[in-house]
């Protein structure tokens, strides 16, 4: 949908407004925003390793514009901040990544499922909530992100299998970024593309270009009306590349295409919508410097508010691990007191 602006013409999505295009641009700025300044808190030590998704913002702005309020988001660890488009305050998301219970939410409020680390295991359960919201004859649906590495796992099978068969509304949305870690596509899959996977659930397969927010919203929202017309899941390859580490603990410069990278670089999503808005005369210099300078703020606040709660009490440890605790725990919760003050 988006063109170069020379070659290749510029498309028009139906259905949106200015405002829309303009709130869509806000989205990637807040995005692009708190994945920036994670990174500089985790080398200033303020928060822990930190999964960054810099050049990914399209694929999460881009679908969760075409969802409904009612409809619920599982995100991955490469998605943490995508509450934050359903309104998530920043501190709670900057306190799930420095370790602090006030990082928990419950999920029914903003109908954004916990954040998920280990790989797909969430696809059962994104799965699980569609086909209750379809016995329910509820009009939701539900989304999981994932990367290509998920994939290869059985849960990924699983969950698309069973979405599949009961016909649940939901999307399966793959952002591959064709690393997983530091193994790339070819050496995990023997598929031509990954939404040619689709074929053996027997729903369909889209494949977009995971930096154009508007063909990423456009495909989204046919795949959830297809989801809510009964007519089961769809599985979307948004396709980019990473042009950032896996996470802060990575160093891909052992295995990564460094000249791949840069080329990236030169057309990611946020400079790359910014222009299109510009040429259809939608966005101008004071306004994108508003959005950035309102992301700031919004950021600046949520470290301060993280920041400002008070340390969490070492009884969390102990107090919900059985039902029945062990007598034991009470000696183990005083001497893990001991360590932690001396």
């Amino acid at each position: 949908m988006i063109g170069d602006g020379e070659s290749v013409p510029d498309g028009e999505v139906e259905g949106l407004s200015e405002t829309d295009l303009l709130e869509l641009h806000r989205w990637l700025v807040l995005l692009r925003t708190y994945d920036e300044r994670s990174l500089v808190y985790h080398r200033q030590g303020r928060i822990g390793t930190y999964a960054i998704f810099w050049n990914h913002e399209a694929m999460q702005a881009g679908s969760v514009y075409a969802l409904e309020r009612e409809d619920w988001i599982f995100p991955s660890y490469r998605e943490s901040a995508i509450g934050l488009l359903r309104g998530l305050p920043v501190s709670t998301v900057l306190s799930w990544w420095r370790g602090h219970p006030a990082g928990w939410w419950n999920p029914a409020d903003w109908n954004v499922a916990s954040i998920c680390v280990p790989i797909g295991t969430h696809v059962p359960h994104a799965a699980g909530l569609a086909w209750g919201k379809k016995l329910r004859g509820e009009n939701a649906c539900a989304i999981a992100y994932f990367g290509d590495g998920a994939t290869s796992e059985g849960s990924f099978h699983e969950g698309a299998n069973f979405a599949a068969v009961m016909r649940a509304p939901l999307v399966l949305f793959c952002n591959n970024n064709q690393w997983a870690i530091s193994t790339p596509l070819e050496a995990q899959t023997a598929a031509e593309t990954l939404a040619d996977k689709a074929v053996g659930y027997g729903i369909p397969g889209v494949r977009v270009d995971g930096a154009d927010v508007l063909a990423v919203f456009e495909a989204t929202r046919e795949a959830v009306a297809r989801a809510r017309a009964g007519e089961g899941p769809t599985l979307i390859e948004a396709v980019t590349y990473r042009a950032a580490p896996h996470a802060t603990a990575d160093d891909p410069r052992a295995y990564i295409d460094l000249e791949r990278v840069e080329e990236e670089k030169e057309r990611e999503c946020v400079g790359r919508y910014e222009s299109y808005l510009r040429r259809m005369g939608v966005l101008s210099d004071e306004g994108a410097e508003a959005v950035r300078t309102e992301a700031a703020e919004l950021m600046r606040a949520g470290i301060a508010e993280a920041e400002a709660e008070p340390p969490a009490d070492p009884a969390l440890l102990f107090e919900h691990a059985y039902a029945k605790p062990p007598g034991s725990f009470q000696q183990d919760l005083a001497e893990l007191r001991r360590i932690l003050d001396s």
